[in-house]
């Protein structure tokens, strides 16, 4: 494998370089947690209105058309930059793309790939985690079949706080089998009967919160592809939410473990023989990470990513809990007493095991849909 830039590539790096130099005033550091949302919505706005955001989107709808590999450009060069990354959007946008009537592509898609409508995803519920198939909220159709009727609770719903719209899961066939129940749709979170509550994390972000939705009027218009075809739509927007090169993780991690590796070289960090060496597998584990970052975005130049993304993960999963926790036992005492970020780093990384389907659920579809193994009975 050849690992070095096209012409246009590194054409298109060296602009995104350029830019960030000139726009490091978006970058001071923010004040209450309000500020910093509010940072971080108009970093993105900036990114958007300069052409970095979701970037192998539709020219048609405001983004550029270009290969999968630009996207992973722009996460690298945001983490060399300790720029915030762009937003996760890209699995929604693809979503709606792959998917929408034209009419709801003109209509969404503009303002979500603009960063001018902050966009959450309705997923996971509290009975209803990695096992979608299984969850309870309903979208009930009225009798003219203009409108549907939104009840139920999600929970886990990142950004719902300051989001414009949800990509929600909802039952709206009950007789039909539970894959083949679910339906994708759009809805206004300012609408009558949504209800957010945030939650705050151990690490004591707030970025998550539980929606509930009592009754919530929606059109029938804003089912995303046909009713009874979410379970579908959901599992390709989980192929992109689960690969490293769209969630920009190999840039940020490499940028962090250089740090690490540089204040030890330097004397400036301790570290006996046994923390070396998992410095030095860390290094490892992070190149073959990357090889598979490389593989995947290949493959991509001819296939929609499917369930190889269940392998990227994995190995991300694995890759960052042990980068995390091999740094958080070189800070030692002051991870846990410092103000630095290695101990909510730490904490952070253990949800990796969880978020974008569990590590269970991972190796079941590397299992059955990979290897070809039975299911279990």
């Amino acid at each position: 494998m050849d690992y070095t830039d096209a012409p246009e590539v590194a054409r298109f790096r060296s602009e995104l370089r350029a830019w960030l130099g000139s726009h490091a005033s978006l970058l001071r550091p923010a004040g209450s947690a309000a500020d910093a949302v509010e940072r971080t919505l108009a970093w993105h706005r900036a990114l958007a209105a300069a052409g970095y955001v979701a970037v192998s989107l539709p020219a048609e709808y405001g983004a550029r058309g270009l290969p999968d590999i630009f996207e992973a450009v722009v996460n690298a060069e945001l983490a060399r930059a300790s720029a915030p990354p762009p937003p996760p959007i890209g699995h929604i946008a693809h979503a709606i793309a792959d998917f929408a009537s034209p009419e709801l592509k003109a209509r969404l898609l503009p303002g979500l790939l603009a960063c001018t409508q902050v966009w959450c995803q309705g997923f996971s519920e509290p009975g209803a985690g990695s096992d979608l198939a299984g969850i309870s909220t309903v979208a009930t159709r009225s009798p003219d079949g203009q409108t549907l009727r939104v009840s139920g609770q999600k929970i886990w719903t990142s950004g719902a706080m300051w989001s414009h719209w949800c990509l929600l899961l909802a039952r709206t066939e009950p007789d039909a089998p539970a894959h083949r129940s679910l339906s994708m749709i759009a809805v206004e979170m300012n609408s009558a009967g949504i209800d957010c509550r945030e939650i705050t994390m151990s690490t004591g972000s707030t970025e998550f919160a539980e929606v509930y939705f009592d009754d919530v009027a929606v059109p029938a218009a804003n089912v995303i592809g046909e009713p009874g075809q979410g379970w579908q739509i959901a599992m390709g927007m989980l192929s992109y939410e689960r690969g490293p090169a769209d969630m920009g993780w190999v840039g940020r991690m490499s940028t962090v473990l250089a740090a690490a590796q540089e204040d030890v070289r330097t004397g400036r960090t301790p570290a006996d023989d046994a923390l070396r060496r998992r410095l030095a597998a860390c290094w490892v584990g992070l190149q073959v990470l990357e090889c598979q970052v490389q593989r995947s975005l290949a493959r991509r130049a001819y296939q929609t990513p499917g369930a190889e993304g269940s392998l990227d993960k994995l190995l991300a999963t694995r890759v960052e809990q042990n980068i995390y926790a091999t740094l958080a036992d070189l800070a030692g005492p002051a991870a846990v007493t410092g103000d630095g970020p290695v101990f909510r780093d730490y904490l952070y990384s253990r949800a990796q095991s969880i978020y974008g389907g569990t590590q269970q659920i991972q190796r079941t579809i590397v299992a059955q849909r990979l290897l070809g193994l039975p299911r279990a009975r």
